[in-house]
């Protein structure tokens, strides 16, 4: 038998190449490829000459209609991620930086599920079962029903998951597990590849719901091949907001729900608790009437948030004047300012311009142009804006303002909050498919808007 030759694989997206190569063609990453020796063939195909097992092609409109069956996991803001829930026969990728809190929030899920009579099976790859029982008392788990397995062989892993037949199941972490049949380490591309596969397969084969815990690199990516977001059906990171006690979970990808959904969780001694109210814990301790200070009513994904953002200009003492931005992309700060100053008149030029969203948030989507621009004249002007106002709405080089997505859900979630005034664009008041219990201003340039709030 003619013996095979190591391979190279690219630890970022996967790729293979026969000798090793200084920066990858794929991904353009350098330094990237690792040498691997090839698995052995453990998974024969079929037979030369097999017939009837070819699959023929069917209309779409003959494939029987399914609803996916969803479990809930008793955690409000982890179901909202999830799109509702975990998908039976679905396969979940958590990623997260070393002690934001993943096995935390996953051994409190399989608590929780484990009390409604769901069976759930925790596989710890990294720790010992007496450090897994030592969590569960510090996090007052109480139900007995939870199973919980300190295992790193795939195969053994496999093995035990077709005797105990859970229906959930976390592994903890993806990089830890390995097969013996490989020689390669224990979290190369090749183990990693190979151990979320044979998950994956058994998740389909199983109709059981797998969660994989993947370590992140210093970028802050999930480490292994590219190809691992690929292969499950859900992405997931946790992240942390600087200076706070809170933490993201945000949807990157999801087969059976909106992608960008986020939900906020509170870490306390006895663990993460569901945050169900944004909008108040972000708006609490708002200054009343100080100039530079605005309310911008935010979506992500599907949800409205509502949160305080904060400008200062002040001159310029020496040398170029600068432009500091925490929260908001840099580059809008000094388009706004550009056009602030040709469209509007604003002196910026020889202004300091410091601009900060409270509560470690961050906000990328185009309409916190307004509300940055109001921010910005406010401080200028010396002129607050009037209690109980929100804002959002885009705004372009030629000074309008421009149309925005999930008007109504921001109208209704400052109505909620109190607000009595929204302003937003003009091209999407039209288009309200309903009344809501604030006032709605609409502007169509950012002259508008600054005549309307001073």
């Amino acid at each position: 038998m003619k013996k095979q030759k190591p391979v190279f694989v690219c630890q970022q997206c996967g790729a293979v190449s026969p000798r090793w190569l200084g920066k990858c063609p794929d991904c353009d990453a350098w330094n990237s490829y690792v040498e691997e020796a090839p698995a052995p063939s453990s998974r024969p195909g079929p037979a030369a000459g097999a017939r009837g097992t070819r699959r023929t092609p069917v209309r779409i409109r003959e494939i029987p209609a399914e609803t996916e069956a969803r479990d809930r996991t008793g955690l409000s803001e982890f179901d909202r991620v999830l799109g509702g829930g975990l998908v039976r026969g679905s396969v979940t990728l958590l990623g997260g930086a070393p002690g934001i809190g993943k096995s935390t929030i996953l051994m409190q899920v399989l608590d929780l599920m484990s009390r409604r009579s769901i069976k759930c099976l925790y596989v710890t790859a990294e720790e010992s079962l007496a450090q897994a029982r030592l969590r569960a008392e510090r996090l007052k788990l109480a139900d007995d029903g939870l199973l919980i397995l300190a295992e790193t062989t795939v195969e053994d892993i496999i093995e035990t998951l077709h005797d105990a037949k859970p229906a959930v199941v976390v592994i903890d972490s993806i990089q830890s597990v390995y097969s013996p049949a490989l020689p390669s380490t224990p979290g190369s591309v090749g183990q990693v590849r190979e151990a979320a596969g044979r998950f994956v397969e058994w998740a389909k084969r199983s109709a059981s719901s797998v969660v994989l815990v993947g370590h992140v690199t210093k970028e802050g990516a999930i480490a292994g091949p590219r190809l691992l977001e690929h292969m499950v059906d859900t992405v997931l990171y946790f992240e942390e907001m600087p200076g706070s006690e809170h933490r993201l979970v945000r949807t990157y990808k999801n087969r059976f729900g909106p992608s960008g959904e986020v939900g906020v969780f509170a870490m306390k001694t006895g663990g993460l608790s569901a945050v169900t109210n944004p909008s108040e814990l972000f708006l609490a301790g708002r200054p009343a009437r100080e100039p530079g200070s605005v309310v911008v009513a935010s979506m992500d994904g599907t949800r409205p948030i509502l949160c305080e953002l904060q400008a200062l200009a002040t001159p310029v003492s020496f040398g170029v004047p600068r432009r500091t931005a925490h929260g908001v992309d840099h580059t809008r700060v000094s388009l706004i300012a550009a056009v602030l100053e040709r469209k509007i008149g604003m002196h910026l030029v020889t202004q300091d311009i410091f601009v900060n969203l409270v509560g470690g948030m961050s906000i990328q989507e185009p309409a916190v142009d307004l509300p940055l621009a109001v921010a910005l004249a406010s401080s200028v002007k010396n002129m607050p804006v009037a209690e109980g106002t929100a804002v959002a709405g885009e705004v372009g080089l030629a000074g309008e303002v421009r149309a925005i997505t999930g008007a109504d859900a921001r109208a209704s979630e400052a109505a909620r909050i109190g607000f009595q005034r929204f302003v937003l664009p003009k091209a999407n008041v039209r288009h309200l498919s309903q009344k809501h219990k604030v006032q709605i201003v609409g502007v169509a340039s950012l002259h508008e808007a600054i005549e309307a709030l001073f």
